[in-house]
């Protein structure tokens, strides 16, 4: 019993990891990515070949896939955040089913099969969920004060109306493309905890309906909050273990619920004002 439940919050505390991560970019820059989960699996794959080919430690790997889910990211921000709401969507959701695809295709990432075998580095459950949690408060400490620092009105008045912002001074892209990159960042790191934790990767866990299910957490919990990702991480990741015997209507089950949400209460359940998901999905 002691067993089943540090996998239970080893993996909610990746979820909730990942979705406190996307709030960063869709919570407080308004950018609305469906391909979210592309940067999770980078940081998995980054880390899971480099633990198998070379003798670096886990805190450099952890890093290292951090910083590469990073930087692809700003590599394919700078084309794609010149495009607004519902198009920067449709070209996120294309970039998660293309490194799907690529990663099914490729020898090296071992195909569908994925990648088994990979160390754990005698992480003991406790320390590994110290470990996920620490990395969760960081992000979530850092989502604070970029809502009280003066970047936060400015990504206020981006969202609000960016033609506005820029008569104002401020200049968006760099911004946006900073919370790419640092939203990116934490996916990595959740990336690789994921990938040395199960010590198996494969490609369909890093598809379109990972993204879409770590946006449902953002939407539900509350967008831009500090703790409402966290609360929606909660919610639909312990859903599917008291819907066991409704396992074929998971999704429906999702999916009315994100309905539900939007209609009645689109600011999410921690969310003040009336304000819901600026985008036509």
């Amino acid at each position: 019993m002691q067993a089943y439940l540090y996998h239970l919050f080893i993996l909610g505390g990746i979820y909730i990891l990942l979705s406190s991560s996307l709030n960063i970019l869709v919570g407080l820059g308004g950018l609305v990515s469906l391909g979210h989960a592309a940067f999770f699996g980078l940081g998995a794959y980054t880390s899971a070949l480099l633990s198998l080919h070379t003798q670096l430690g886990f805190p450099l790997l952890l890093l290292l896939s951090g910083l590469i889910a990073s930087f692809a990211s700003i590599l394919v921000g700078i084309p794609a955040l010149k495009l607004k709401d519902e198009f920067l969507a449709v070209v996120t959701l294309g970039l998660g089913i293309i490194f799907e695809l690529i990663l099914k295709n490729l020898n090296f990432t071992g195909g569908p099969d994925g990648l088994y075998g990979l160390p754990n580095f005698n992480l003991s459950s406790l320390k590994l969920l110290l470990l996920i949690w620490a990395n969760i408060s960081l992000c979530l400490f850092l989502t604070f004060r970029l809502k009280k620092h003066l970047w936060g009105l400015n990504l206020t008045a981006i969202k609000e109306n960016e033609l506005t912002a820029k008569v104002m001074g401020i200049h968006p892209f760099p911004l946006k493309i900073f919370l790419f990159g640092l939203s990116s960042f934490f996916a990595g790191l959740a990336g690789s905890l994921y990938a040395h934790y199960i010590t198996f990767i494969g490609p369909n866990v890093f598809g379109l309906h990972t993204s879409v299910l770590i946006l449902c957490m953002v939407v539900l919990g509350g967008m831009g909050t500090i703790f409402g990702p966290v609360l929606g991480s909660v919610v639909l990741f312990l859903l599917p273990e008291f819907l066991q015997s409704l396992a074929d209507y998971q999704d429906l089950f999702y999916g009315s619920l994100l309905i539900l949400i939007l209609i009645f209460r689109p600011q999410g359940l921690l969310g003040k004002g009336k304000k819901g998901l600026k985008c036509s999905l």
